[in-house]
């Protein structure tokens, strides 16, 4: 049977992100970089609602890429960041240590740029450490639509597993009986999912008559203009 068969469980899988700062996000042009960063943040936070093992890599932050978005940083402060100076992640020892010390083989990617970064450590990672690889696509970006596309389609000859960052999320919760992160899940697709979240206030609110989420001043009107 493929391993591929099985499902993405907190128990199986570790993640990785990939230079995520913001030199390396000027050059993304596959995808909108403010929802590039919302889909990162939300895969971390998701991670963390999970305790997933999470590795995050940099590459030269002093002289070229800057910090890793604050944003992401915030979700785990206590992280070593692993500093390299080659483009493909799997060239640093430091990485494969921790990947290694995670004992998971399956691991998730998110990281910049699609084309060169995540494809070269994925192909590395698979074929010379056995790991198998799920490359979050809308939590990664390239230089052009094309480059993110054939990067991805080329990974995913190699066997490489697409997803997005909502798909993980939902496939670690997998039921919604799991009552010890229903909560954290379901205020995380009100912050992050977007039309899907905005659904799930409105159906809290005005279905089920929950309290709004935010505390805000008091509704005046209508009053008509004569």
């Amino acid at each position: 049977m493929s391993r591929y068969l099985e499902v993405l469980t907190p128990q199986n899988c570790q993640l990785i992100f990939i230079d995520q700062q913001p030199q390396m996000a000027f050059g993304v042009q596959s995808i909108d970089r403010q929802t590039l960063k919302n889909n990162v943040v939300g895969l971390a936070k998701a991670a963390k609602v999970f305790n997933i093992p999470t590795t995050i890599t940099t590459v030269e932050t002093d002289g070229f890429s800057g910090n890793t978005y604050p944003e992401l940083l915030a979700v785990f402060p206590e992280h070593k960041i692993l500093e390299r100076t080659s483009m493909n992640s799997w060239d640093d020892q430091n990485v494969r240590d921790a990947l290694a010390a995670n004992g998971r083989k399956k691991v998730i990617v998110s990281g910049l740029w699609t084309e060169v970064c995540n494809t070269t450590f994925a192909l590395s990672a698979a074929l010379e450490g056995g790991y198998e690889i799920y490359m979050v696509a809308d939590a990664s970006g390239g230089t052009s639509a094309d480059a993110h596309k054939y990067a991805m389609d080329r990974m995913v000859q190699a066997g490489i597993v697409p997803m997005t960052w909502q798909q993980v999320l939902l496939e670690w919760q997998r039921d919604w009986a799991r009552k010890e992160t229903y909560d954290a899940v379901i205020h995380l697709v009100q912050e992050h999912s977007g039309a899907y979240g905005m659904g799930v206030d409105y159906a809290y609110t005005m279905v089920h008559k929950a309290p709004e989420r935010v505390k805000h001043g008091q509704r005046i009107g209508p009053n008509p203009a004569k």
